[in-house]
């Protein structure tokens, strides 16, 4: 069968054409959207009336292909394929060959119908993730900060006037009378936990043993450290969260300087200052309320308290938690800082990185409380 484009109507210009020889059509000349809109039926009637369930479109003469073109040949390969004619380009340049399969891909399914990833396949996702993106970073930043955090000591390149003072006031001072408001608070609730069953035995003395070891190795520094991280491990992870939002970070780098080590280095300072200083009060005034239970309770008089008091504690609780608060404090700051640092979104993801920074900080706080009571005890 030998067809050829009937002409096109007077007055238009149109540098197209097309041939039928048998199953194989020719087109020829310029196919763009003046040729689609004139002669793009035509070549359509004609495939119809063949009666040819396979043809070839051969684009060998095409002078040009214009986005109109593009856009007829895709229409026309699957409009062709609804209706039982199986189109098949040759000799389509690359370019227009690529944009062509785009063009041709196939929708995508509904929701409804698309598979859902099962509970393990999700949970195995989080955890690559997690093990090969966050960790990663995480640690990354970590190895800076205490490489930083040691060589800055002896220089004030990047740090500003008084920026560590400030910090210290902010995340120490601020933070003090809740601190020992919630240290009190628990050194009376942990004597009058106990003091109805030592009173059973007879052993109310050793209601100091209790209040005194707990609170020094363990209660004093894991307190302090989650209050912190929820009042100022949140407040580091705002403003950091806020800079990077509002390029801050942005303009530090373009005048040169390191953002991390201007920014996060005092906070990490101010932490390992106040952190150790907080834990001590944070145990003194937990051993108070302990006193004060044991002399309401258990008429333990506060000489007798004092004098077990020297007799049961020693300098390895006091260390213990002296080393606890400088660990947490680490991890605190730390934690913040990378939480704000990868914050996106806006002023939403400010939000999400401040919540993310304390419900971390607060895990990482307690996970290694439990590392390091194995190691000590």
């Amino acid at each position: 069968m030998n067809s050829e484009c009937p002409p096109a109507p007077s007055g238009e210009q149109i540098a197209f054409s097309f041939r039928l020889s048998r199953d194989r059509l020719l087109l020829n000349g310029v196919l763009n959207r003046p040729a689609v809109e004139t002669l793009g039926p035509r070549l359509e009637r004609l495939i119809e009336k063949s009666g040819l369930r396979r043809i070839e479109l051969d684009l060998s003469d095409i002078e040009g292909l214009d986005t109109a073109g593009m856009a007829f040949l895709a229409y026309l390969k699957q409009g062709m394929a609804r209706r039982g004619v199986q189109v098949e380009l040759f000799n389509l340049p690359a370019p227009a060959q690529a944009a062509l399969s785009w063009m041709t891909r196939p929708a995508e399914q509904p929701l409804s119908l698309r598979r859902r990833d099962s509970f393990l396949e999700r949970l195995g996702e989080e955890i690559y993730t997690f093990l090969m993106e966050d960790a990663g970073r995480f640690f990354l930043l970590l190895a800076n900060m205490s490489i930083w955090g040691i060589t800055d000591v002896f220089t004030r390149r990047w740090r500003r006037k008084g920026e560590v003072v400030r910090q210290v006031v902010l995340i120490g001072v601020n933070a003090l009378p809740v601190v020992v408001t919630i240290a009190f608070l628990i050194g009376a609730v942990l004597a009058i936990q106990a003091a109805e069953q030592l009173r059973q035995f007879g052993a109310n003395l050793f209601i100091t043993d209790l209040v005194v070891i707990s609170m020094t190795r363990e209660m004093g520094p894991l307190i302090t450290a989650i209050l912190v991280a929820g009042r100022s491990g949140s407040a580091i992870a705002s403003e950091i969260a806020t800079m990077v939002v509002s390029e801050e970070m942005d303009a530090l780098r373009t005048m040169g300087i390191n953002p991390v080590r201007y920014v996060a280095i005092p906070k990490l300072y101010a932490g390992l200052t106040t952190m150790p200083a907080l834990t001590i009060l944070a145990n003194i005034l937990g051993i108070t309320g302990g006193m004060v239970i044991a002399y309401l309770s258990l008429d333990l008089s506060v000489n007798v308290f004092l004098e077990r008091i020297q007799q049961v504690l020693y300098f390895r609780d006091l260390a213990t938690g002296f080393i606890k608060s400088l660990v947490f404090a680490g991890l605190i700051v730390t934690t913040s800082s990378y939480y704000g640092l990868r914050v996106t979104g806006g002023a939403v993801g400010v939000g999400r990185a401040t919540t993310a920074a304390v419900v971390a900080s607060i895990f990482l706080v307690i996970f290694a409380d439990s590392i390091l009571g194995l190691i000590f005890y």
